[in-house]
């Protein structure tokens, strides 16, 4: 049986989260060692050449004027503000903690369909957002004592990577989706390139961390093409939404048992809260959208004279 294009979308969705979770746990390990700047670049550039050869032989590259367009550019500036902040917090806070932090994209997600492409957003999924953003201050406590700047970096990537996907989905049709990663890719080079000396300058690189950022551009390139794909094939964005859940349970079991991290009560408890609310936008979404019954006439019955 064919497979409809919103279970399409969400299987790529769950794809790209596994790529992107266990990116950023081979990227982690360098945090220590190597600037943000110099992890874009150095990642970017071998995500560039990886895309420039698939590209090539899927006949892609004769098609990169389809991506001289606004929506290409705001997709790699979001993209790029995304990464700079999240490589940025990626050596400051355990991964379940970041990971937790990203489960808040789908409800701000929503909440930018809402704001700016006028999606239909019921009483329901705007009390559905704010209890999410309730959790999101459980897990980053601000506070003279629970607030960091990593923290608070990872909200500003929440935001970017929101921004992309929005940019995704209002991409032209006919727009090789290849192309659209690799415009990313090379974003990644040229922003890594200005932010290497703020972020810390050129630092010496072993042959295993080049190796380690070869896997995880890899590993980007099977993620970001998915959750493009993902974002142009599915109908509803709000459908596929809540399979970035999926990316905690690949950060808490890679933490654990990886980095040796705990699982702190008041982030557990904030996740729950934030995936409980995603999830409850998801059920009230579709609930929308289910047919209403038509409402029959009363039969006539007839009466003695």
């Amino acid at each position: 049986m064919a497979l409809s294009n919103n279970t399409r979308g969400a299987l790529l969705m769950a794809l790209a989260m596994a790529g992107f979770t266990c990116n950023d746990a081979l990227t982690k390990t360098l945090a220590a060692d190597l600037p943000a700047g110099q992890m874009m670049l150095v990642r970017g550039a071998i995500m560039t050449c990886l895309l420039v050869v698939i590209a090539g032989q899927m006949g892609a590259l004769r098609q990169l004027r389809t991506l001289l367009q606004p929506m290409v550019f705001l997709r790699v500036g979001c993209e790029s503000l995304a990464t700079i902040a999240f490589l940025s917090a990626l050596g400051q806070l355990p991964l379940a903690n970041i990971s937790a932090i990203l489960q808040s994209l789908p409800l701000a997600t929503t909440l930018g369909a809402a704001l700016i492409f006028r999606e239909p957003v019921g009483w329901y999924r705007w009390g559905a957002i704010i209890v999410g953003f309730c959790g999101i201050l459980l897990i980053v406590r601000p506070g003279a004592e629970g607030f960091t700047t990593a923290s608070l970096l990872m909200l500003v990537s929440v935001c970017g990577a929101a921004g992309r996907d929005l940019a995704t989905k209002r991409v032209r049709a006919g727009t090789p989706s290849i192309g659209v990663t690799l415009a990313t890719a090379s974003g990644a080079v040229l922003v890594g390139s200005f932010m290497l000396v703020p972020t810390g300058g050129w630092q010496p690189m072993s042959g295993n961390a080049l190796a380690v950022l070869a896997i995880a551009a890899l590993l980007l390139v099977v993620a970001h093409q998915s959750i493009v794909l993902a974002m142009r094939t599915a109908d509803e964005i709000s459908f596929i939404a809540p399979l970035r859940y999926t990316s905690l349970l690949w950060a808490v079991s890679i933490g654990v048992l990886a980095f040796g991290e705990q699982v702190d009560p008041l982030m557990a408890l904030g996740a729950l809260v934030v995936i409980a609310s995603g999830l409850y936008t998801f059920y009230r979404e579709k609930k929308r959208k289910l047919p209403r019954p038509v409402a029959q006439e009363p039969t006539p019955t007839s009466s003695a004279l």
